[in-house]
């Protein structure tokens, strides 16, 4: 459906220009854009909305093709309460609205939940970097009254000064003549939007003098916030907030005491500056529409039953887990170790049978658990597995690349297809899960983990085991450069080292003897290294419990075992020791 404009006349007279689309049978979303935007803001979002609702968006006064009236007073807070009710008066009637809103036009909202009635034409209220200003000043004054508690303290003057700015956007004329000049470049105009890329900003051909005039909304707002305090009011509507954990201006901090006011409220912390909406619209319109259908009586997703504040949970509740390699090992009590804190199982192996075992053992204890064949080292079997996945239960939000395979034997011994074979699994299946996965994790928007599993021999080389430590020596450093570039999105990465483990890796693993070796000898050295590590009696339970520990604290390198830890050290200090234990044969 293509946009309408119409004029809708507020308390006071002014006129607001208003532009609607989307569907007219679908519910009303109401997006409200802050300073110095104008309704162009949501640009990015509209689209991924006007399948279902019916969108409608405004300019605040004195933007665009609204009103801009010249008395300062006409800018405070309750003005644009004003505004936002005369246009749901009349482009909504009767019917509650859910509202997605940003900066200032938030900072508005808030001002219009504080009304008689408000909560029977507010539905849902998601708020992006626009706090109530009563709730944050109360947080400031409440944490300065507090000097004896260091960390509160320091939290409240520091968002106090992050504020300080407003100060300059308050003396008359001057920051208007700045605006039109400085807003006329796009060089700043890029920059004053945390450098996002250029198609993915949304200004009005006018943000300049858009900007010029609306700025008359921080001398009417800013000193009157801390001059004319008043007690924040208890809000009657579900409140969702997306908070941008790199927003210079309003830290993720200040918000923390927000359930005091908002009984019922749900928060998503994202890593995204203060103009999200144009730099995640995927996260805008998924909080919009999860939001939307818990109104409406539907089971809610995992993200928000993640997002809601106080709702009691395991450590990984409310969380998908993927974990390759899961029949047995590392893999399938990594499986168990997640159900046990709450979170549900997508687990695969090629193993058929091994893989529904460590499913029927996860629903036996009370857990979730989804069994899946699949060979990592199938490039289109595990993009097709991601996809169907997400089609099931949604995107996991931890991705753990654990399938490999064992190979001994010197690199003239081993043959090319055996090699070959070790690298595909070993260090393909790695590649080909971060692909899939990392891909959908780094477009959702909202973070998520990958854990892959290397080992020990990544940085301690042996010559007999070549293929070995080449694959995973591989997985390392794929991960090492991945972890960069995940980073920007949000999406943490951990390596996995682990060391001596007792598992069935020893009876799966392939030794490639030199020529004239008989098989007994090779089945006596493979029972002997068995015994070994069996003794050793260090489980991976133990490397299970270390994944989820690096996965709560974001860890990029987790060794495991005392070994492990050794020759991690050793590898940094004297890289040369370790080489010349490359001699050492394993057959």
């Amino acid at each position: 459906m293509s946009e309408t404009q119409h004029f809708v006349d507020s308390a006071d007279g002014v006129r607001v220009a208003v532009y609607e689309e989307g569907n007219p049978e679908g519910p009303t979303v109401v997006l409200v854009h802050g300073w110095p935007d104008s309704h162009v803001l949501w640009d990015g979002v509209v689209p991924l909305l006007a399948e279902r609702f019916r969108i409608i968006r405004y300019d605040n006064r004195g933007v665009g093709l609204s009103s801009a009236p010249k008395p300062v007073s006409a800018y405070t807070m309750a003005r644009f309460a004003d505004d936002f009710a005369a246009v749901i008066g009349e482009r909504s009637p009767g019917q509650p609205v859910h509202v997605l809103a940003h900066d200032w036009g938030s900072v508005g909202i808030w001002e219009f939940l504080k009304r008689p009635g408000a909560g029977d034409r507010v539905a849902t209220f998601t708020s992006v970097s626009g706090p109530s200003q009563d709730q944050l000043v109360e947080y400031i004054f409440s944490g300065l009254r507090q000097p004896w508690r260091p960390r509160r303290f320091a939290r409240s003057i520091s968002q106090a000064l992050r504020l300080t700015y407003m100060v300059f956007f308050s003396i008359p004329v001057l920051p208007s003549l700045l605006l039109r000049a400085a807003l006329a470049s796009k060089a700043v105009r890029r920059n004053i939007v945390d450098n996002i890329p250029v198609e993915q900003i949304h200004h009005a051909d006018n943000l300049a003098s858009d900007a010029a005039r609306s700025v008359k909304t921080y001398p009417a707002n800013y000193f009157r916030s801390f001059t004319k305090r008043q007690p924040p009011g208890i809000v009657d509507v579900p409140v969702q907030l997306v908070v941008n954990t790199h927003d210079k201006y309003v830290r993720p901090y200040g918000y923390d005491e927000s359930a005091r006011w908002v009984p019922r409220l749900w928060r998503r912390d994202i890593k995204a500056g203060h103009f999200s909406p144009m730099s995640h619209p995927r996260v805008m319109a998924a909080a919009v529409h999860d939001f939307a259908d818990l109104a409406d009586g539907r089971q809610p997703s995992r993200a928000l039953l993640r997002a809601q504040v106080g709702r009691p949970r395991g450590s990984f509740g409310d969380t998908l887990v993927s974990v390759t390699g899961a029949g047995s090992g590392i893999g399938r009590e990594t499986a168990f170790a997640f159900a046990r804190e709450g979170a549900e199982l997508v687990i695969s192996d090629i193993d058929e049978a091994a893989v529904k075992d460590t499913a029927a053992g996860i629903t036996a204890r009370g857990g979730t658990a989804h069994a899946y064949v699949l060979d990592v080292s199938d490039g289109e079997a595990v993009e097709a597995f991601a996809e169907r996945i997400g089609a099931e239960h949604g995107l996991p939000d931890i991705v753990v690349n654990n399938a490999g395979i064992g190979q001994a034997g010197n690199f003239l011994d081993t043959p090319a297809e055996q090699f070959d074979r070790v690298l595909d699994v070993n260090l393909g299946g790695v590649v080909n899960g971060c692909r899939s996965f990392g891909r959908r994790l780094v477009e959702r928007g909202t973070g998520g983990h990958i854990v892959n599993v290397s080992s020990m021999a990544a940085y301690a080389p042996l010559q007999s085991l070549n293929a070995y430590c080449t694959s995973k020596a591989a997985t390392y450093m794929f991960s090492d450069c991945l972890r960069a570039e995940l980073d920007a999105a949000g999406v943490g990465l951990t390596t996995i080292c682990p060391g001596v483990i007792d598992t069935n890796i020893i009876n799966t693993t392939r030794f490639d003897a030199p020529a004239g070796k008989q098989d007994e000898d090779v089945d006596g050295r493979r029972g002997q290294l068995g015994k070994m590590f069996a003794l050793r009696h260090y489980g991976p339970d133990k490397v299970a419990n270390a994944i989820l520990s690096s996965v709560r604290k974001g860890k990029p390198i987790r060794p495991v075992a005392p070994e492990a830890y050794a020759l991690y050290g050793v590898s940094r200090v004297l890289p040369q020791a370790l080489r010349s234990t490359a001699r050492m044969r394993v057959i």
